[in-house]
């Protein structure tokens, strides 16, 4: 099943809108009103022979658009911004009914355009800047780009629940990324991956979240927001010592820890994200590690890999 295909260009005007915050809607409707009005009131020339109807004409012409667009477009602006709160709310309804479950199972139950929802909510609450594009789909496409520390990385996600994702999902992703230039990508699924697809990730900048992964990224993102909310409470200040120094989980500038398979970590050199590389030469040959995705300009930072993952 594809998006539906839109009837008109006010269609995917306000679409477009949609993908703003809320609020940046609302202003390009008053922008937008403000403009047009300023147009429509202008007080028209005054015609007496036909030359003067030919070179007025075009602003007569203008200045009848701008008279019915003052209206029509800050309403199509306010429609987007409607739609931009709505889905703010149904991302944070997902979120909340689905990081508290204790398995990837609350996941099958929800349509494709739910699950992208999610798992943008997901990424945004661990920090990422999260934009839709609007143009992937039951069917595949990049449906997410994800901007985070001047860095930014590509989303596909995956609502498959009968069926493991495959290699060919993780190459089109992968070529993406190499025609975009970006940093690093992510295959989200509700299921899990073929053997053949973390094969080929494995060493490149393309991380494979599966249902469990998503689920830990959920709660992660559940309890750093918990973090915060605590932080924030009145009193919170009158606190011992003790009671407020920071923990690594707890500290609101450094992220809770994740699972390996679901974050990438960072390069203890530069900070950069870490891709999962395979030793090729040397005592470990053959073995598992975290390269930096920064190698081919020069980094060499590495990371072992904990035995859990």
């Amino acid at each position: 099943m594809a998006r539906r295909r839109k009837s008109s260009t006010a269609d995917d005007l306000m679409d477009l809108v949609a993908l703003l915050p809320w609020w940046g809607g609302v202003a390009l409707a008053a922008v937008s009103y403000w403009v047009l009005h300023a147009v429509a009131t202008r007080p028209l020339l005054a015609v007496k022979t036909g030359k003067q109807l030919s070179e007025a004409l075009p602003s007569m012409l203008i200045q009848g658009l701008a008279t019915g667009g003052q209206y029509l477009l800050p309403f199509i602006c306010l429609l987007g911004a409607l739609a931009s709160f709505l889905r703010r709310r149904k991302r944070k309804a997902l979120f909340d009914t689905a990081s508290p479950a204790s398995g990837a199972d609350a996941l099958q139950g929800m349509s494709w355009q739910e699950f992208e929802m999610l798992v943008g909510e997901g990424f945004k609450r661990r920090g990422y800047g999260v934009r839709e594009t609007g143009g992937g789909g039951a069917d595949g496409g990049v449906d997410l780009v994800l901007t985070r520390g001047g860095e930014k990385f590509l989303v596909q996600c995956k609502q498959w629940k009968a069926f493991k994702v495959g290699v060919s999902t993780v190459r089109e992703l992968y070529g993406a990324i190499a025609a975009e230039g970006v940093a690093g990508g992510f295959v989200v699924t509700s299921g899990r991956f073929t053997g053949d697809a973390q094969a080929f990730a494995a060493g490149r900048n393309v991380q494979l979240l599966d249902g469990l992964a998503l689920m830990q990224l959920l709660r992660d993102g559940r309890s750093q927001q918990a973090t915060k909310s605590r932080a924030a409470e009145p009193g919170s200040s009158n606190k011992t010592a003790a009671d407020a120094q920071p923990t690594p989980a707890a500290n609101p500038k450094q992220p809770p820890p994740v699972a390996e398979s679901a974050i990438d970590p960072k390069c203890p050199r530069c900070s950069k994200p870490m891709v999962r590389r395979v030793a090729r030469k040397g005592a470990t040959v053959g073995k598992d590690f975290w390269g930096c995705s920064a190698y081919s300009t020069g980094c060499r930072g590495t990371r072992e890999i904990s035995s859990g993952n």
